[in-house]
C-alpha cells in the first residue's frame, strides 16, 4: 500500500521552501499586506481576537500551511473543511456599512495571493536559492492550497508573470486605513504579558520592522511608514536566516506542530526538505 504523501509531497517546491525559517518572517510580512486591502483587514479586525491572543492568528496560519504542505490527505481535508467553516459563518461591514462575507472570492483570493507571493519572495531574498522557473511552479502549486479554502484553481495566479498581472490590477482598492494602522502598530509591538514582553525591544526592529521593511515598494508606499533601506532589511534578514539554520533541523522542524518531522517519519530520509533547490 503506497504511503500517503499529502495533496503535494517531497517533489514539489513547497515542500522545500516552507520548512525554510525565513518563513516566519515571510509570514508577518504577509499580514502587513493583507491589511492594505480595506474588506480584508476590516474583516480580521472586526472578527479576530488577536489583540488579546497576540500569537494565536499567526500560529494558526503556521498551522494551517504546515498541515496543507505536510499533512495526509485526511489531514489536510480536516483542515480545510474547518477554515471553510469558520469562514462561512463571519461577516463583516465595510467603511459604508456594508455587510459582507469574509469568504466571498475576492477577498480569499486577495489573502491567498498576499500570503504565496510574501512566502515566495521573502523566503529568496532570505537566500534560499531557486530558478524563475521553480518560482513559477510554486505558485502553479499553491493553486491547490486556494481550492481548499473554495477558490477555483483557474482564476488563482498561477505564474510569476500572472500574480504580477493580479497586484497591477487590484492596486486601485488598495490603501491605508485606520485598520491597516491597527494591523501595523500591533505587527510593531503586539501587546503580549509575562516573560514575553522581555523580547519586545528586540523583536520590533529584528522581525516586526524587518518583516514590514521586506513589502513590495508599492505596499510600502501605500502604507506610507519609513522602512529600513532595502540593501539594511536584506542583510538582516539574510542573518537572520543564517542564524536560524545553525539550529538543528529536528528542533526547528518542532514548530508549529511538528509538521515536517511527522511528515519525514512517515515518508522516509528521502522527504527531508532541502535548504536549496539550487546545487
Amino acid at each position: 500500500m503506497p504511503v500517503d504523501v499529502g495533496i503535494l509531497g517531497p517533489g514539489t517546491v513547497t515542500w522545500q521552501l516552507h520548512a525554510d525559517p525565513a518563513m516566519w518572517v515571510a509570514g508577518i510580512s504577509s499580514l502587513y499586506l493583507q491589511a492594505l486591502h480595506p474588506r480584508a483587514v476590516a474583516g480580521v479586525v472586526q472578527n479576530s481576537n488577536f489583540r488579546e491572543d497576540p500569537l494565536g492568528r499567526l500560529m494558526r496560519t503556521a498551522n494551517f500551511v504546515g498541515t496543507v504542505s505536510y499533512g495526509t490527505t485526511e489531514e489536510v481535508r480536516e483542515a480545510a473543511a474547518k477554515v471553510r467553516m469558520v469562514h462561512r459563518m463571519l461577516r463583516g461591514k465595510d467603511e459604508n456599512g456594508r455587510r459582507f462575507r469574509i469568504d466571498d472570492p475576492e477577498l480569499l483570493l486577495w489573502v491567498h495571493c498576499a500570503e504565496v507571493h510574501s512566502f515566495a519572495t521573502v523566503v529568496r531574498r532570505a537566500g534560499y536559492r531557486l530558478t524563475d522557473a521553480q518560482v513559477d511552479k510554486y505558485y502553479d502549486e499553491q493553486r491547490r492550497t486556494a481550492e481548499l479554502v473554495g477558490l477555483h484553481a483557474d482564476e488563482v495566479p498561477g505564474t510569476a508573470r500572472e500574480m504580477a498581472d493580479y497586484f497591477a490590477s487590484v492596486l486601485p482598492e488598495l490603501r491605508k486605513t485606520e485598520d491597516s494602522e491597527v494591523v501595523y502598530r500591533f505587527l510593531h509591538r503586539p501587546p503580549v504579558n509575562g516573560l514575553l514582553r522581555l523580547g519586545l525591544d528586540a523583536y520590533e526592529p529584528l522581525l516586526g520592522h524587518l518583516a514590514y521593511s521586506l513589502l513590495p515598494p508599492w505596499a510600502i508606499a501605500l502604507h506610507d511608514h519609513r522602512p529600513y533601506p532595502e540593501p539594511v532589511a536584506t542583510a538582516m534578514l539574510r542573518a537572520s536566516r543564517t542564524a536560524a539554520l545553525l539550529v538543528p533541523p529536528p528542533i526547528r522542524w518542532g514548530v508549529p506542530e511538528g509538521h515536517v518531522n511527522r511528515a519525514v517519519r512517515r515518508l522516509g530520509l528521502g522527504a527531508v526538505p532541502r535548504r536549496s533547490l539550487l546545487p
